[in-house]
């Protein structure tokens, strides 16, 4: 996984995280929400019409989906330049039609575009729906201005987003989720650095990403799509699903693996989020840290000499939180951050 977002973590750090997000992509994603669009404002803060397939996709469908006006606002980085604004509201052609055929509105911003500016406050503001790809560097604070505001949107962040303390309660509390996703979660984005246009995976110029997702709060009938527990915990299988040695849960290490005999607590990985469905499951809280559990517990400095003893080599102590377990042959387990989920149906015979 590290090998694999390189280029992401490169981008992090010396704050390139300008992504482009191919058109295929959004075609992919968006064509599930198309019904939620109707006479909305639409706002693509992150997108420079120049490159940006963000902007392109809603003028192609500025009327086939009803849009009532369709905004965009990008970053530019050369501190002596001032960004502009662009928006399409009417035929300005006269053909009958609104599509990239159409002149859109152009107008300075009096600042570099960044998205918390006050110029670019206001256009939110005036929005209905924010869809675009924000800097991975900044999705926290990119999300909280969105909550804030209390916006409809549909963007692209890192599947490590899920941990966050300020992302992972609005997940729990359902006021935001994850939407239909990239293939395999890997996506292939351009970007305008030389240093990071590179061929990968066979697909020239492409920056190739693992652990992408698409977030958003706009309902969608993935999300009440009920998981299929194909496991089996009370048949043979308890040493499959060992109880942790310090919270009153199981451990189930994959999603596939969820029991279907089994009312308890249970922890799963966090790509459980991809089929979480709020009337299926209650999400109790996540073992990454205190912030997010609704008991928080520590591992334990017994358990981390015992880890260490067995070869362990996580860095792990006892001051940490989060979950931990012996398997069937004795060895001291850490697993990296679980969700913990109860079924909200009752077992038979419960009141």
């Amino acid at each position: 996984m590290a090998a694999r977002n390189k280029n992401l973590g490169n981008a992090k750090k010396a704050k390139k995280d300008e992504f482009y997000t191919q058109r295929v992509d959004i075609e992919n994603e968006l064509c599930h929400y198309a019904d939620h669009f109707r006479d909305k404002v639409v706002y693509c803060n992150c997108d420079d019409p120049v490159t940006s397939e963000f902007w392109q996709f809603f003028v192609r469908n500025f009327k086939p989906w009803g849009l009532k006006r369709l905004i965009a606002t990008h970053y530019e980085p050369d501190a002596a330049n001032y960004s502009y604004s662009l928006e399409i509201t009417e035929d300005t052609n006269g053909d009958g039609y609104i599509d990239i055929h159409d002149e859109p509105t152009v107008k300075q911003l009096p600042c570099n575009g960044d998205f918390r500016s006050a110029a670019c406050i206001e256009l939110l503001q005036q929005s209905d729906i924010v869809v675009t790809n924000p800097p991975f560097s900044l999705f926290r604070e990119y999300v909280a201005q969105l909550m804030e505001y209390n916006k409809k949107f549909i963007i692209i962040g890192n599947q490590n987003a899920i941990t966050y303390k300020e992302i992972f309660p609005l997940l729990k509390d359902n006021k935001m989720w994850l939407g239909y996703g990239f293939d395999g979660n890997i996506g292939f984005f351009s970007a305008p650095y030389e240093d990071y246009a590179v061929s990968s995976n066979h697909r020239e110029g492409l920056i190739r990403v693992s652990g992408v997702m698409w977030f958003t709060n706009l309902d969608i009938p993935k999300r009440h799509q009920t998981l299929d527990m194909r496991g089996n915990y009370y048949r043979g299988n308890e040493e499959k699903y060992p109880h942790y040695d310090n919270y009153d849960a199981i451990e189930v290490s994959k999603t596939t693996e969820v029991p279907g005999d089994y009312y308890g607590v249970m922890g799963v990985p966090i790509t459980f989020m991809n089929k979480y469905c709020p009337e299926q499951f209650e999400i109790l809280g996540m073992t990454a840290s205190a912030d997010t559990m609704d008991k928080p517990v520590q591992l334990g400095e017994d358990f981390i000499q015992v880890y260490r003893s067995q070869g362990g080599t996580g860095h792990f102590s006892a001051n940490m939180y989060g979950v931990c377990y012996y398997d069937q042959d004795g060895k001291a387990k850490v697993p990296y951050g679980r969700i913990l989920i109860r079924r909200k149906d009752k077992k038979e015979g419960e009141d």
